[in-house]
């Protein structure tokens, strides 16, 4: 559709009822919609309303039209159940005005009608949200057809998105499922386009649009409710486009729970970018695509697509060993598929190799042993068929997990308490060995004792362990070696309660997922998570509130990953790319054109998520500067030097090491 790009000066929206002071005003042939809104007489209000909405497609020319749908979307979002309006034929109305909108070019660029279809699918949307019997009602009065239309693209990305907001209310409940699976393939079909393309079709048309004049006006003012600059328009176009990417994913979750085109949903290339949706640091509610791969999961053909595919299961053992509030989600998808014994050898290489660093796992997601249920599932048939385990790696990795949980388990519940005690001790001078070595530089000696000191110590010695595989990481992490740091520092989470609650292991782990690359997303999550459990331990302590600060390494580390898992990243690359290729003789040695102006909201982004993403504490102190390694006192130049020197292979920068508190 042909839309006025020319962005012209904001005038607010108005989302309440104006007063008319308890006059009836006549500024159209209709009368004044909320004069009738406040008729006492209740059947002289309901005739009034009726007519209102009959007539109310067939205006052509009232200024207050659009004035009347926000009010209605007002009412709509704070009183979705009641029975007035819906009862009175607002659906046949916000169909017939969406249909107008579509088919009637020259009206829709008339007065402020471009907002109408927005707010009647809207309107739409809130009614159905909770309410069986409005979704009937609605099906009744043939809203699909028109929503349908929206859905495809017929005006722009903000319409499709309250669309499939709609759509997916009505495709949610058992008595409406049927009317919309009438459309189900043309649904689905969209609705995989949607998810898939979203975040390249909102940056392209509204956040990369180099001059921001040309940015739709009414994009920009349904955005910000008129009130707002640039950074208001661009956070919230992030949160829409991740809403968007979020409800496609939900509306497909209707017909995946259902098991309905599913050949067309387990399409291999969407299967992988499905693993790769998880709404941005903006989604703060839907699991993204995680969630629609659970539930295929649950059914054997959808198990046995996404154990073809190498890519999801690398994104779900990644998932399943960060502290992302999805975590639960990617055990239970590696589970299902180690449950089925025909997808079962496919993934047991990848999944173990993961899934060991989580056996002693005791909570989370609100399930309880989760770590025993892994362990029953990993071993399942290690002893009865392991001739079918030809991997050599994987039965390295069987016979640690049975070794830990079986036979060194029974072992230490026949041993008395003195024997325990006298294990304790003698890994506690152990511990202390391998830290004097460790501050020596001699970093590979530390990490046999630390390696010695956990074959020792006892299981039931959870927070002894928790610091033995921290600092052990630590070494690891010097020594370049990431795969192994993240494998001990995850036992450490999984051994802390509540899980994922170790601070220094969290931080350890994000260095390491940042040395790997490519996983800036689990770096960020823990390193969120680092600064959450930092505030928590402040604000346990005697430390005042005004004393606490943001790490600032910490600070720096998440500005880092944040840029790299900004929603539109790859987006813009692509645009990037394209500019590129379209133009090849001029110099592109500059960063994309939005960067500059990306990079200098950053700061203010991490900070908002911060506050907003794991509830950290009001009122702190900004930043403060990077500790010194202490232990119980400060550890001098001379000691750094040390290491320095002596630690030739330490591929891992020591500034970083010395941003954390050695154990």
């Amino acid at each position: 559709m042909n839309i006025s790009l020319k962005k012209k000066e904001k005038v607010p929206i108005t989302t309440t009822i104006p007063s008319v002071d308890g006059k009836c005003c006549y500024n159209n042939h209709l009368g004044c919609f909320f004069c009738i809104m406040k008729e006492p007489n209740s059947s002289i209000r309901s005739n009034g309303i009726k007519n209102y909405f009959k007539k109310m497609p067939l205006i052509d020319e009232d200024q207050e039209l659009v004035l009347v749908l926000s009010g209605l979307w007002t009412m709509a979002m704070s009183q979705p159940n009641d029975k007035e309006l819906p009862s009175l034929g607002i659906f046949e109305c916000m169909a017939s005005l969406i249909n107008k909108g579509i088919n009637n070019k020259s009206w829709l660029h008339k007065n402020q009608n471009i907002y109408i279809p927005y707010y009647a699918a809207h309107i739409i949307g809130s009614y159905t949200m909770n309410n069986v019997e409005f979704a009937i009602k609605a099906l009744d009065c043939g809203v699909l057809v028109s929503l349908l239309e929206l859905l495809k693209g017929n005006m722009t990305w903000v319409e499709q998105r309250v669309a499939i907001r709609a759509i997916g209310h009505l495709a949610s409940y058992e008595k409406t499922f049927k009317d919309v699976a009438i459309y189900e393939e043309e649904i689905v079909k969209l609705a995989m386009k949607l998810a898939s393309t979203c975040l390249e079709v909102v940056y392209k048309e509204f956040v990369g649009v180099k001059d921001l004049n040309m940015r739709l006006k009414y994009h920009c003012d349904l955005l910000t409710r008129g009130v707002g600059g640039l950074e208001m328009e661009n956070s919230k176009a992030e949160e829409w486009a991740s809403q968007l990417q979020c409800w496609s994913l939900h509306l497909l979750n209707c017909f995946a729970i259902k098991e309905r085109c599913l050949n067309l949903i387990c399409e291999q290339n969407f299967l992988k970018e499905l693993s790769e949706m998880w709404g941005g640091l903006a989604n703060d509610t839907s699991p993204g695509g995680v969630g629609l791969i659970r539930v295929l999961c649950y059914k054997k053909d959808g198990r046995r697509c996404i154990a073809e595919s190498k890519d999801v299961i690398k994104n779900l053992c990644n998932l399943s060993r960060s502290s992302d509030d999805w975590q639960y989600m990617g055990i239970d998808c590696l589970l299902l598929l180690l449950t089925d014994s025909g997808t079962r050898y496919k993934v047991l290489e990848m999944a173990s190799m993961c899934l060991v660093d989580l056996v002693e796992l005791r909570t989370l997601g609100g399930r309880s042993n989760v770590g025993n249920t892994i362990t029953r599932t990993l071993l399942a048939d290690f002893k009865q068929r392991k001739v079918k385990i030809k991997n050599i790696g994987v039965q390295k990795v069987l016979e640690e997990i049975w070794s830990l949980k079986v036979d060194r388990k029974k072992r230490e519940q026949n041993m008395s308490d003195e024997k325990l005690e006298e294990k304790r001790v003698m890994v506690s001078l152990m511990k202390q060995q391998g830290n004097n070595s460790f501050w020596l530089g001699k970093i590979e000696e530390a990490m046999v004792k630390y390696s010695e000191a956990l074959e020792l110590c006892p299981l039931r010695s959870r927070k002894e362990r928790i610091v033995l595989y921290s600092n052990r990481a630590q070494c690891k992490l010097l020594l370049g070696e990431a795969n192994d740091a993240i494998s001990d520092t995850t036992k450490a989470l999984s051994l802390s309660s509540p899980t994922n609650s170790h601070a220094k292991s969290l931080w350890r782990r994000s260095q390491a997922y940042d040395m790997k690359g490519l996983m800036a997303k689990e770096s960020l999550m823990d390193c969120i998570m680092f600064v959450s459990c930092c505030f928590k331990m402040d604000s346990s302590s005697s430390l005042m509130k005004k004393n606490m600060r943001i790490p600032y390494y910490a600070v720096r580390m998440i500005n880092k990953q944040m840029e790299s898992t900004w929603l539109f990243k790859n987006a813009q690359l692509k645009e990037f790319v394209n500019d590129v290729s379209e133009k090849p003789n001029q110099p592109h040695d500059e960063e994309p054109h939005d960067q500059i102006s990306q990079k200098e909201q950053i700061n203010v982004r991490a900070t908002r998520i911060l506050w907003q993403k794991k509830g950290f504490i009001e009122g702190l102190s900004s930043i403060s500067e990077e500790p010194q390694l202490i232990e119980k006192g400060e550890i001098s130049r001379r000691k750094l030097e040390i290491i320095d020197r002596e630690s030739k292979k330490n591929v891992y920068s020591l500034s970083q090491c010395s941003e954390t508190r050695h154990n």
